[in-house]
């Protein structure tokens, strides 16, 4: 590979970078709501429910129930958080690798199409229909959670 390739392959991939960038920001952005919802509102509540289970009156096993108890709806609420965007980093992912493949097979073939501009844009249109997809996300979450905008 010579210097010039080199260089433009570098610069992609920072191009890349900050496009990775765009997606956690995007992200982050929607799902703040939630966070802090699951952080704030369901951690409160947990913690009301918890502290109400320490009486005199409990035996050990019986107040280690009733905390465990409290704690179900952050953790059924976390892990539905997680396994949401764990699928969509997945799709993400998936959609990122048919770029590099594409990228990968152009080369090869060597034909008279640029494989870094291809890549670049193939990139690019990931990241945008996965930010795209964001807010859907983040909709259901909210639906799921009963989170009012």
């Amino acid at each position: 590979m010579d210097h010039i390739a080199a260089a433009e392959e570098r610069l992609l991939h920072e191009r890349l970078r900050q496009k990775l960038n765009e997606v956690n920001a995007a992200a982050e952005s929607h799902l703040s709501g939630i966070n802090d919802h699951i952080n704030f509102t369901l951690q409160k509540a947990y913690f009301k429910c918890a502290h109400d289970c320490f009486d005199r009156r409990y035996k050990q096993d019986e107040i280690s129930n009733c905390v465990e108890n409290c704690s179900v709806p952050v953790l059924k609420a976390q892990n539905v958080v997680e396994s949401e965007m764990a699928n969509f980093q997945e799709r993400l992912s998936r959609s990122l690798r048919v770029c590099q493949d594409k990228y990968e097979a152009a080369k090869l073939q060597k034909n008279n199409s640029n494989p870094l501009a291809d890549l670049e844009s193939c990139v690019n249109q990931s990241v945008k229909d996965g930010i795209a997809m964001i807010p859907h996300i983040a909709g259901k979450l909210k639906a799921y959670l009963s989170i009012d905008d």
